[in-house]
């Protein structure tokens, strides 16, 4: 992946995208609309900077490592309609307007944060990720969801 999360343009880029989304934007696939889709992409962040989430024990993470890691930190593209983690299902209802700043401000942080504060850092579910994964993590899940939304 070619694309760098914590250069400025990156997340320009992005939250140009994400302030194209209204409440009504319907997606090309998928049964989440805008405000649970937002909503979804702050859990992979609130997994990095909250408390919010309980951790697998060592059992399931080498599990979770060994079934997922791959297709979440690799460079191939997410598929369309995948499975995903129990915490990142949002079903309920969430308000537009906050999930959109908790996102926007999230992908800010991240990139004021930086490249050091994310080597071998050690993630919420796979262990210690290299850059590159970190990367692929965060710009990945964006860009599926967002092109998800057509924006």
């Amino acid at each position: 992946m070619t694309t760098n999360i914590f250069s400025p343009d990156t997340t320009r880029e992005l939250i140009v995208r994400i302030n194209k989304l209204t409440p009504e934007t319907r997606p090309q696939w998928g049964k989440m609309n805008a405000s649970q889709m937002l909503a979804h992409l702050c859990v992979m962040y609130e997994m990095v900077y909250e408390d919010k989430h309980k951790r697998p024990n060592a059992f399931m993470r080498f599990l979770i490592t060994l079934v997922a890691k791959d297709t979440v930190v690799g460079n191939k593209p997410y598929p369309r309609n995948a499975r995903t983690a129990p915490a990142f299902v949002i079903t309920d209802q969430r308000d537009f307007e906050r999930e959109k700043g908790r996102l926007t401000d999230y992908i800010i942080r991240t990139e004021k944060n930086g490249e050091a504060f994310f080597e071998g850092r050690e993630s919420h579910s796979f262990g210690k990720l290299t850059l590159p994964e970190w990367n692929n993590y965060f710009y990945k899940h964006l860009n599926h969801h967002l092109t998800q939304f057509a924006v």
